[in-house]
């Protein structure tokens, strides 16, 4: 019998998957992992190196070549992030977050041998281990015969006032119709790329969060864990 149970969540951006996910690996014990952030450590090293993000044979050396690392934010790291990332022994939580690698990940995410690579670790993170990933290819190409796939989606405005409240901490002078415009380009480049785009799989769970709040989005998927689970124990 299986001894550790897979959540797999795709979406699109703004969507919540991040602190939601994080949520649900908390109250359930799990590893919690941003696959995101594995492609923008891949537009960091491309940035680090002045690789064009649409070199596709420098960047996988690069990434091949890398160390990349994520844990829960320790004591003395509790600054709003969801994770932290380590690129080669540096913390980059913060600094992947940046305009110029968010729009360098979202071109190194087509690159089809950067994501062999990318994916062939992040199966290996969740090898054997209770864990809840998100991403925009994890319920059918990561994990595949995850326990649990669900497809986190919201309306497109809802999305971009989640990312303008976001973005204005720093940035004051974003407006909501720069950042509509924004995602609705990323969704289309996600949607109608060639390598793994954004999908509903026939067995995802569709879970609309225009109307939750990240902790009631959580609250939701933990309780259809727990039905899973106690369905599963009767069944045994």
């Amino acid at each position: 019998m299986k001894s550790f149970f897979h959540i797999a969540i795709d979406g699109p951006v703004a969507a919540g998957k991040g602190t939601a996910s994080k949520l649900v690996a908390q109250k359930l014990g799990f590893l919690y992992i941003d696959t995101g952030a594995m492609y923008r450590m891949a537009a960091m090293l491309a940035a680090q190196h002045g690789v064009d993000f649409n070199d596709e044979a420098k960047i996988v050396s690069l990434v091949k070549q890398a160390k990349m690392a994520m844990h829960s934010p320790r004591q003395d790291e509790q600054d709003g992030r969801l994770i932290t990332v380590l690129l080669n022994g540096e913390d980059v939580s913060w600094k992947i977050r940046s305009k110029e690698i968010s729009e360098g990940a979202s071109k190194v995410s087509i690159l089809l041998e950067v994501r062999k690579i990318l994916v062939e670790k992040q199966k290996e993170i969740a090898q054997g281990k209770n864990v809840v990933m998100e991403g925009r290819d994890i319920t059918y190409r990561v994990l595949p015969d995850a326990d649990l796939k669900i497809f986190l989606d919201a309306a497109l405005s809802a999305r971009a006032e989640r990312r303008v409240k976001q973005i204005q901490a720093t940035n004051p002078q974003i407006t909501l119709e720069k950042i509509l415009k924004e995602i609705a380009e990323r969704d289309e480049r996600d949607m109608g790329r060639s390598a793994d785009p954004l999908q509903i799989v026939p067995d995802a769970w569709v879970l609309d969060t225009t109307d939750l709040t990240p902790a009631q989005v959580a609250d939701t998927i933990v309780h259809r864990v727990h039905e899973m689970r106690q369905l599963t124990h009767e069944k045994d």
